[in-house]
């Protein structure tokens, strides 16, 4: 009498898959954890044949290349690019303090001081990106994420552009972007230059941080352009001096008077507590992956697999149970200590393994895990060595778990005081 619980888990490669953290238009981005280091990461996940149907292959090609030439603390990390014979996966860093726009949605224009922290963080990225010849083009709050330590960190680069793409006057000429943050010279359709429009809309972030609204909005989209044409703002009274005057210089239309990175970087307003990020350049980048991941080559491809606990049977459930507990049948010894326990949750089993792990973390365990067994080793000697636990979840009926932790070594008391 096996009772099957219908919900399954997805493991691609060595990352199990979990819950959706945003959807767009051509992916949905997952969390998952690799199940090799137990790291958070998210993972972007295309459709292959949408990809080829649409004829975006060059494109993602391009993000991911990009991304991987960007190895800086204030941008997004990508790890590796997977592809099976149905999707395309993007491994980027996890990054959990949600989007810059959403901190100012809910709490309204910030402060001064923080306004500039994250605005330095953005130039040092932004720096960084140009002098790897690398364009982003839709610079905004929405792509301005935070990690749990308030670190900015710049995603989304699927509108970027390598230096390779300019034509022969030396300009971009693709019109990109979102509206309110996009400069005038990509408007006009003359070309522009890929630096100088990200400093615009850098000015842009930097009005919305300080002031809690944007310098150009309009409802009709013709108002709003030559707004943006003739660079037709005006900085709130609560600003100082200092930033207005920098947003001024930032917010020019005229892109060869504009103010460039290297004279932001000695703005006194801007210069205030200002630390470089110090971080170690990697010299070589692969990008092997990313060509495996778009050829038809076999070998190249990971499988989807879909994974649940171990069903458990009727006379497996009396076993274990306290009122029914067979052990009583051998003589068990009086006064004995347990090894084991057992506890039962209608929660889904991979939200029982996260809750364990996060839970065993901060008790001192190193934690390593497998389909839904898991083994927790302690990183202190106590009185009888290292503790160590091996823990597995069951099916038992439908929505229903019962997970067993069993002490495989170290002492026994602190097995217990540990569950």
């Amino acid at each position: 009498m096996s009772m099957k619980v219908p919900a399954t888990r997805t493991r691609v490669g060595r990352y199990e898959i979990g819950k959706t953290l945003g959807e767009g238009s051509f992916a949905k981005v997952k969390y998952a954890r690799n199940s090799d280091t137990g790291d958070s990461v998210a993972i972007k996940v295309l459709d292959r044949d949408h990809v080829l149907r649409h004829k975006m292959v060059e494109q993602i090609k391009r993000e991911i290349s990009t991304m991987k030439l960007i190895k800086h603390p204030n941008v997004v990390t990508i790890f590796e690019v997977m592809a099976s014979k149905t999707k395309i996966y993007i491994v980027v860093e996890f990054v959990d303090g949600g989007e810059l726009f959403d901190r100012i949605a809910k709490n309204g224009r910030l402060k001064e001081d923080e306004a500039r922290r994250y605005f330095q963080q953005l130039i040092n990225a932004v720096d960084y990106c140009h002098s790897r010849g690398v364009y982003h083009r839709d610079l905004k709050p929405e792509n301005l994420l935070l990690d749990s330590y308030g670190v900015l960190k710049i995603s989304d680069f699927g509108l970027s552009a390598l230096s390779q793409q300019v034509r022969e006057d030396g300009l971009f000429h693709t019109a990109c972007g979102t509206p309110n943050y996009v400069a005038p010279e990509v408007l006009n359709n003359k070309g522009y230059d890929g630096a100088s429009a990200d400093i615009w809309s850098c000015g842009v972030i930097l009005f919305v941080l300080l002031a809690g609204y944007l310098p150009f909005d309009e409802v009709s989209l013709m108002a709003l352009y030559k707004k943006i044409c003739k660079a037709d703002f005006s900085c709130p009274s609560w600003l100082s001096p200092g930033a207005k005057k920098l947003i001024n210089r930032i917010l020019d239309p005229n892109p060869v008077t504009r103010i460039t990175i290297p004279e932001i970087l000695e703005d006194g307003w801007f210069k205030k507590g200002y630390q470089p990020t110090c971080f170690q350049q990697e010299e070589d980048v692969n990008v092997d992956d990313v060509d495996a991941a778009f050829n038809n080559s076999e070998e190249n491809l990971v499988t989807e697999r879909k994974e649940k606990p171990v069903s458990m049977n009727a006379f497996e459930l009396i076993s274990r149970s306290q009122s029914f507990n067979l052990e009583n049948l051998f003589g068990k010894q009086a006064g004995l200590v347990k090894r084991e326990t057992s506890f039962t949750s209608q929660r889904p089993a991979h939200e029982i393994m996260s809750k364990i792990e996060e839970t065993a973390k901060p008790l001192g365990f190193n934690v390593r895990k497998q389909n839904y067994k898991m083994k927790l080793q302690g990183d202190k000697t106590g009185r009888k060595g290292h503790l160590s636990v091996a823990t597995e979840v069951f099916e038992v009926a439908p929505s229903l778990h019962m997970v067993e932790l069993r002490k495989t070594g170290g002492d026994t008391l602190e097995f217990h005081k540990a569950c």
